[in-house]
């Protein structure tokens, strides 16, 4: 495998289970279930698990496959590993906001180092190149031909007047203290990874997440606002936010663009 070979299909798969996703959406009424952890997971969680885990498998046999939807791989491990959230913001999904994404990313000894960003209902596509740069693309999002596409990079922020974004499902009482930690000029409300791809394209200078998160959640933003010259650490000692750990569970973590100053937790 190597970059040039992955970043085709990451994004064609993106786009597919984003079809098979809004099919769903736009239907009269679709079933939600409740998994293990009390989380909702739906039949388009499932049916984009489904198409992108085989495309995965088929261009990529040898590699290790982590998704959420498949409890099976949540113990495996790897220096390196593919790791999908099919469908990201299921809460959004379910309650029609539009901000859920699919989430595709290649971890590399810890590191997300290539990943795609899907928002299928605002039609937002961000990735890393080859190369590493992050773009957005725009125009028909056509399967297998790229669009236009624009380099994305993080903001110069003014820390007197910051712009921040924080969940939109989880914001709490911890988030809004640490949030008024900061001179801030406007805050806005996300769902899903586009958090970290706001931040990746300047349209805020820093997310702060004071809640749980699993890797599947994080990577392919992470990756995305990695190309884009952001950072992502953890939130109790500013140290980078690493991936493989044991069940894929992420401790607290703030991505910024990093001209910002960091307060301490």
């Amino acid at each position: 495998m190597t970059y040039d070979s992955l970043i085709p299909v990451l994004r064609r798969l993106a786009l597919q289970a984003g079809d098979v996703i809004m099919g769903i959406y736009d239907a009269d009424d679709f079933e939600v279930k409740v998994k293990s952890d009390s989380s909702p997971v739906t039949e388009a969680d499932e049916a984009a698990d489904a198409l992108i885990s085989e495309g995965l498998r088929a261009a990529f046999p040898g590699v290790l496959l982590v998704t959420e939807e498949q409890a099976a791989s949540h113990s495996e491990k790897d220096d390196m590993f593919l790791i999908v959230d099919p469908l990201d913001g299921t809460k959004e999904f379910i309650n029609r906001r539009g901000d859920f994404t699919v989430n595709i990313a290649l971890v590399e000894n810890g590191v997300p180092t290539r990943g795609v960003v899907y928002a299928p209902a605002r039609k937002r596509l961000f990735y890393t190149q080859a190369d590493g740069q992050s773009v957005e693309e725009t125009g028909a999002l056509d399967k297998d031909q790229a669009g236009a596409l624009t380099p994305i990079s993080v903001s110069n922020p003014d820390n007197s007047a910051l712009m921040i974004v924080a969940s939109k499902s989880h914001r709490d009482q911890a988030t809004e203290d640490y949030i008024n930690k900061y001179q801030v000029r406007d805050s806005k409300s996300a769902g899903s990874s586009l958090k970290f791809c706001l931040v990746a394209t300047g349209e805020a200078d820093l997310y702060p997440r004071v809640g749980r998160t699993m890797e599947w959640d994080t990577a392919a933003g992470h990756a995305v606002l990695s190309g884009a010259g952001g950072t992502v650490v953890r939130f109790d000692d500013h140290s980078p936010l690493r991936y493989g750990k044991d069940g894929y569970a992420n401790p607290f973590f703030i991505a910024y663009a990093p001209g910002v100053e960091l307060k301490e937790a």
